[in-house]
């Protein structure tokens, strides 16, 4: 599986629309607004390269009030213990 992150800005005033959009997407792990250089950031799981290209030229980078997109993609992750 290819794990990635993507991070965007989104026209102000559409913050509610466009979070609610991402949520929506089933390959979306995880939404979240933040501050900072960057609007919004996602989770997100990939079974190939295709669908990942797919997902944020066809999918993400559709989604009205969403400006720009950056994406990285993990190499590797370890999760916490539960409870940490």
């Amino acid at each position: 599986m290819i794990s990635v992150y993507v991070f965007g800005k989104i026209e102000p005033g559409t913050e509610n629309e466009v979070l609610s959009s991402l949520k929506s997407i089933s390959q979306v792990r995880k939404a979240s607004l933040t501050y900072g250089i960057y609007d919004f950031c996602i989770e997100a799981l990939f079974k190939s390269l295709e669908e990942l290209d797919d997902f944020v030229f066809n999918v993400v980078r559709k989604i009205p009030g969403i400006k720009e997109t950056a994406t990285l993609v993990t190499s590797r992750s370890i999760s916490p213990p539960m409870g940490f």
